[in-house]
Parts: structure tokens; C-alpha cells; sequence
């Protein structure tokens, strides 16, 4: 045959089944949105920091790495959900997904290209189980209704471990099917490779999603066992001749084979458990919480924890699948009404013999119906004991509100395939009986007429329906990514050659939580290295480990929330560490109208000094001096009061104006200080904070000297530092 031959024949091929090139269209437009959500809505990652741990355990393993190696900086660039290990650190998740999006960033340079394929295949294989279980026409608009939903489009474009996860389930129940079908070793065997690798990406979910195809390679294995059995005693008889017994009948062959694929996958599995915990029975993410897991009782995650019971658990499922059915699956709860009599006239044509269900469903795999169907109860009975389930949920009454809100309920992404297919057998039968009523009462054109206007309006009503149920939490992913924009501005303006990142810590000490954008690279040598900005010897034991490069402090001002209308002013200062004998300073602050008084405060944790101002003028200037023993703040009068410092402390200098209606408006320096030989070390400048009614704040008072109009009038704040040259100056 020719090549143009060839082509003919696959031209003719592709004729006679035109849904699978609709399909094939479907995905590559699953791919393509999801691309774009992922590009455009997620272009600083999203308010739930998973993401940060996968992508730097992608980055890990590029680098032929399974941890960070950070020796005596461990806590300095401990990243979010990583565990530390005695100068190592690796994360909580098991390495299947990061590898995933590893691939990608090692052929494209862009991860997001592997949540695209991701999207494209989870389609493509719902298709696949589609035509499976009924016949290709529901097969192409099980793959539309599952690429459309709105959990499948957000939770999938954003680095989750979700959806591809799912691409692994799915693909081992499209082999299971097709090695039932065919009695073929190798469908088997891909069935088995895959749901082993779908075990070693979430155990958990890869097990409920297994179960009831376990159950039905049980029963086949016993059946195929008692077959064999019957044959051997026949034979025993004489009555089966020898070439008729098989020393091992198929079913028997192909799930052994399927198992053994897994469980080579649940073996390596182990073999990762015992290289990073020690323990091949202890997962890394039990290392990190070791009540974190399915399981009634004592649940707990860092300082998160409850008593999951059995009535917490039903009731935060029961929600969890309310929010499912109403918001996250294609059409609400239309589109789950379809699944539910997809599923029933499934059920009823497995077991019946009416004549009207056969034209509406002429094709129906009776395994495959029960397989999928057994997922529906698989999936959300398996779900209950998971604790999990009740933490996406943030406030119970609020279906807005954590996780769940943003990124529907993920844990139950699985289920969208079974009611994908469901639906679409439902929506198939809805249509094939008003087709065939329509051509009854009418003439052919008129009825082709009539059909057509149906598509015309219902098509785009359903369309309308379901961009409303997905453009709300992509909605708040852009208010996020527009938030993040202005709050990374800073840095993304700044080409970083050998420098070091000081960031603050709103949610505890943790690199990429909340500041996932800002990953380190796997040798924590890259152009830029971000630590976290902590107590003086700490911060200075990061200087002391990268001493040539150029640092930075990254700071905002506000509060840094999960709430995209609540944004942040950032900035980024460049810091040195400057070394003198002896230090002059000065701070001069700005003195708005209705000041009376101010005092001065320098304090460290060995005590303060201080003074008062009487007499104001439109700024007032504080002089104070520092060696490697104490700091002085120099009076009015010219005269000082000392107090001492520690070998690395703190330094703090407090102005605080008092109004005459009572209120007050404290400027705060913050200086990290440390002896060094016969001198001082000072990290300069200071950190800055103007705190109305306060004397403290936090980064809500972070001042923003190049942002006039983000204080209050009159608001002014200068410092500078000299060595000192007196004598014994440096």
C-alpha cells in the first residue's frame, strides 16, 4: 500500500466515525482553555500554596533531586509543606505529579503545558468510557460535559494534583474495560501499570477508585477458579480431554497481570517511603503529620485539629456534595438531574427488555455501567473518613468560603467522570426521544428544521448557564492574580544577578506560603536566593552563607490575606551589612498639625532609654550612637543615656507623637545589630514602620517612602549612619 493509499484509508476510517473526530476536537479545546485559565488566571499561582511545594519538587527532580540539601540555612529557606531532616528537606507529596509537570518544564520550559494535556487526555479517556459503556455518541458529549465542568476547568488549571491524577484512574478503567473485552495480556497490563502509578501519585484516591473494579477481578478470579476447578475433576473423569484444560485460564492471566503491574508501582512506592522517612510503611506526608489521614478521632495538621466523628464527617460530605451537584459539575444541578437519569435508564436497560429503552440506549456494556456506577459509591463513601472533606469547607454555612469556594471539592474530582458519562447517556436518550417524537408528528424537513432550532436556543442557554457557574470562582482566581501582579511588581521589575531576598513571614516561618511565586532553585545557588527575614543571628547566618552577593528586603504595607480586594503596597529596599567601631545615627520624622508632645524610646532586650520633646517644630531630629556593647541615644542636651545590647540583638527606635485629642502616631526603626571583633555590624537600612494609636504594628504600618499619599499628612521618615570619626572611630 502507498502512502496516499494510507491516507485514503484513514480519511475513510475517519468518515465513518465522525465522533471521534469531534472528540479529538473536544480535547484539544479542553487543552487549549485550560492552557489559557492556567496562563492568564493563575499567572502568579493561586491562594492555595500546594502549588509551590509541586513545582519546586519538579524543579528537585530535573536536578536529580528528591530534597533540598541546606545544611545550617534549614530553617531559613524551609519551603511550605516540606519536611526537615537533618539539613534535608523534602516535601510531604509523593513525586508523580511534580514529575508530570517536571516533563514539561524539561521539554517546553513551561509546566502549564502538562496541566493542557492533562486536560486534553481527561477528556479524550472520558470519551473513551463513554462509547465504552453506551456508544460513541455519548461518548462525545460525556467528554464536552466533562471538559465544561467548572471543577474540572478551574482545579485543573491550577498545579493540583487532582486532574492528573484522574488522567491515571481513568486510563486504568479504559484498559481494565478493553482487557475484559479483548482478553488481551496487554490491556491488562497497561491497566495495571496504570493505576499503580495512579496508587504512588494520591494512595487514597487511587484505592476508591480501584475498588469496585477489585471486586469485579475478585469475582472473575473466583469464577475462572471454580471453572478450572470443575475442568480438573472432569478431567479426573476423562471426560475433558487434556488440550481443553489451560493450566491457567485467562481472567485468571490478566488480573495477575494487572496486579502485579500495581503492585510493582506500590513497591517503588515503598521504596520512596523508606529512602526519604526511613520507614517504607510511613509516607512522607504522615512524616509531616502523623494524624493527618483518613480516620475518626485526634485529626491534626501543624497546629490545625479536631475531633473528626462519624456525624462530622457525614455532615461536611453531605455538603461537600451538595456544593458538587448545585455548583461545580457541568449545569448545576441540571446537569447532575441528567447524570441521575442517565444513571436509572442505564440501570433499567441493563435489566430490561423495553423496547423504547433500547431505541433511546441501543448500545450498553453492562460491566461498564455497573463499573462506573460503582464509582459513584466508591468515591463518596470512601470520602467520609476523610478528614480532608471538612477542611475544604472552611465555615459550614458559608458555601463561599476555603477551599471549597475556590476550587470546588477536589477530593472529589474522580466522580466527575461516572457522571460525566451518566449525563450524557441522559442527555443523548433526552434528545433521541424528542427526535424521534418530532418526526413523528412532522415531515422530515420540518422535523430537521424544528430539531435544529432546539440546538439554536438550548445550546447556548446550557452555555450561558454553565459560564455563570464557572465564572465566579475564575472571577476571584483574576481578582488574586491582579492582586499578586501589583504585589510582586517589585521583584519582577528587578534583575537579580547573585543576590539574596529577605522575605517577611505573615503566616509563619515558611518560604512559598503565601510567596510561592518566589521559589528557590534545587541547589539554593540560583541567581537569587529568598530566605526568610527572622531574629538577628539567624539573618545573619544567612549573610555569613552567601557573603559576596547583593541582598534585598522584600516588605508591604497591609495585610497579606487570601481575600483578593484586600491588597498589599509592596517595595524592595536593597540592605548591606555595614561595619564600623563606632556608629552615628540620626532619624528625622515628619511632625503632623495637632502634635503636642513626642518621646523618644531606644530599646533592645535589655531595657530602653528615653526622653521627651516639649516644644515641636515641623520635624524633629533623634541622634543616637552604637558600638559593639551598647547603643546611646543622645538628649537634648547633648548628653546620653546608654543601653546594652546582646553579642546579636535587636535595636529599636521609637518616636511617639501624642495629639492633643488623645490619639498617637509611633515611628518605629528596627536595626539588626551584632558585635564583630572590636566593632559592630549593622543591616542597613532599618526596617521602617509608622503605627497610628500603637506603638508596634505590623506590616499594615510598613512605610513607603516613594508613596506619600499612603500616610497620613505630615508623615516623614529619614535615617541615616556614619562611622564614627572620633578617636578609636573605625
Amino acid at each position: 500500500m502507498t502512502a496516499r493509499d494510507g491516507l485514503v484509508d484513514h480519511a475513510r476510517r475517519l468518515r465513518r466515525s465522525p465522533e471521534r473526530v469531534v472528540a479529538a476536537l473536544i480535547a484539544v479545546c479542553a487543552a487549549l482553555v485550560t492552557f489559557r485559565i492556567a496562563v492568564d488566571v493563575f499567572a502568579y499561582h493561586s491562594t492555595n500554596h500546594d502549588e509551590g511545594v509541586y513545582l519546586s519538587q519538579a524543579a528537585l527532580l530535573l536536578d536529580g533531586q528528591l530534597q533540598y540539601f541546606a545544611g545550617d540555612l534549614t530553617d531559613a529557606v524551609h519551603p511550605w509543606f516540606y519536611i526537615e531532616d537533618g539539613g534535608q528537606l523534602y516535601p510531604k507529596y509523593t513525586p508523580v505529579p511534580a514529575a508530570m509537570f517536571a516533563v514539561s518544564m524539561a521539554l517546553f520550559g513551561e509546566p502549564r503545558v502538562t496541566l493542557a494535556l492533562v486536560a486534553g487526555a481527561n477528556a479524550a479517556l472520558a470519551y473513551a468510557l463513554g462509547a465504552r459503556a453506551f456508544d460513541r455518541r455519548v461518548g462525545v458529549v460525556a467528554a464536552a460535559v466533562f471538559a465544561a465542568a467548572p471543577l474540572s476547568l478551574v482545579s485543573g488549571s491550577a498545579f493540583l494534583p487532582y486532574a492528573p491524577t484522574t488522567t491515571w484512574n481513568l486510563l486504568f478503567a479504559v484498559c481494565y474495560l478493553n482487557g475484559v473485552r479483548s482478553g488481551s495480556l496487554r490491556w491488562a497490563a497497561a491497566a495495571g501499570l496504570a493505576t499503580g502509578i495512579a496508587f504512588f501519585s494520591r494512595p487514597y484516591t487511587a484505592v476508591l477508585f480501584a475498588a469496585p473494579f477489585i471486586l469485579h477481578a475478585l469475582w472473575q478470579v473466583a469464577s475462572a477458579a471454580r471453572e478450572r476447578a470443575g475442568r480438573a475433576e472432569l478431567r479426573e473423569r476423562g471426560a475433558v480431554a487434556l488440550a481443553e484444560f489451560r493450566p491457567l485460564p485467562d481472567p485468571i492471566a490478566r488480573n495477575a497481570l494487572t496486579a502485579a503491574g500495581g503492585l510493582a508501582f506500590v513497591g517503588i512506592a515503598l521504596a520512596y517511603n523508606a529512602t526519604l522517612t526511613g520507614d517504607p510503611l510511613v509516607f512522607p506526608y504522615q512524616a509531616f503529620a502523623p494524624q493527618d489521614g483518613p480516620g475518626f478521632g485526634r485529626r491534626r495538621i501543624l497546629g490545625h485539629s479536631i475531633v473528626y466523628t462519624p456525624e462530622l464527617a457525614l455532615d461536611a460530605n453531605v455538603r461537600v456534595l451538595r456544593q458538587f451537584a448545585t455548583r461545580w459539575f457541568t449545569g448545576g444541578l441540571v446537569g447532575t438531574a441528567l447524570a441521575g437519569g442517565g444513571l436509572a435508564l442505564a440501570a433499567r436497560r441493563c435489566v430490561g427488555t423495553d423496547g423504547r429503552l433500547r431505541r433511546l440506549l441501543p448500545d450498553v456494556d453492562p460491566l461498564a455501567v455497573a463499573l462506573l456506577a460503582g464509582l459513584v459509591v466508591s468515591i463518596p463513601v470512601g470520602n467520609v473518613p476523610f478528614w480532608g472533606n471538612f477542611n475544604v469547607l472552611g465555615a459550614l454555612s458559608d458555601p463561599n468560603d476555603g477551599i471549597i469556594g475556590a476550587f470546588g471539592p477536589i477530593y472529589h474530582f474522580d466522580l466527575l467522570a461516572p457522571l460525566s458519562v451518566f449525563a450524557a447517556a441522559g442527555l443523548v436518550a433526552a434528545w433521541r426521544w424528542l427526535a424521534s417524537g418530532v418526526r413523528r408528528q412532522t415531515s422530515p424537513h420540518v422535523a430537521r428544521v424544528a430539531l435544529a432550532l432546539v440546538l439554536v436556543v438550548a445550546l447556548p442557554v446550557g452555555a450561558v448557564g454553565n459560564a455563570g457557574l464557572v465564572g465566579e470562582p475564575l472571577d476571584h482566581h483574576s481578582a488574586t492574580a491582579d492582586k499578586y501582579e501589583q504585589a510582586y511588581a517589585p521583584i519582577e521589575e528587578t534583575e537579580f544577578d547573585d543576590a539574596v531576598v529577605f522575605l517577611p513571614t505573615p503566616y509563619g516561618e515558611w518560604t512559598n506560603h503565601p510567596f510561592q511565586y518566589l521559589r528557590n532553585d534545587p541547589g539554593l545557588d540560583g541567581p537569587v536566593v529568598y530566605a526568610l527575614d527572622r531574629d538577628p543571628s539567624e539573618d545573619f547566618a544567612v549573610h555569613e552563607a552567601y557573603p559576596n552577593r547583593t541582598y534585598y528586603r522584600y516588605a508591604y504595607q497591609g495585610e497579606w490575606t487570601p481575600n483578593p480586594d484586600r491588597r498589599v503596597v509592596p517595595k524592595l529596599e536593597r540592605i548591606d551589612v555595614r561595619e564600623a567601631r563606632t556608629f552615628d545615627g540620626e532619624t528625622t520624622v515628619g511632625i503632623p498639625p495637632g502634635v503636642e508632645t513626642a518621646s523618644v524610646e531606644l530599646e533592645t532586650g535589655n531595657g530602653a532609654v528615653e526622653y521627651t520633646i516639649r516644644d515641636l517644630n515641623e520635624s524633629e531630629t533623634v541622634e543616637w550612637t552604637l558600638d559593639r556593647n551598647a547603643a546611646r541615644l543622645i538628649g537634648p542636651d547633648g548628653n546620653g543615656s546608654a543601653v546594652r545590647i546582646d553579642p546579636a540583638d535587636e535595636l529599636e527606635l521609637l518616636v511617639t507623637l501624642a495629639a492633643t485629642d488623645g490619639s498617637t502616631l509611633t515611628y518605629r526603626q528596627a536595626m539588626t545589630v551584632r558585635a564583630a571583633g572590636s566593632g559592630v555590624q549593622v543591616v542597613w537600612p532599618p526596617e521602617r514602620r509608622v503605627c497610628p494609636l500603637v506603638p508596634r504594628c505590623g506590616s499594615e504600618g510598613t512605610y513607603l517612602p516613594e508613596h506619600p499619599d499612603e500616610h497620613v499628612g505630615g508623615v516623614d521618615f529619614e535615617t541615616s549612619i556614619a562611622a564614627a570619626n572620633r578617636s578609636g572611630g573605625a
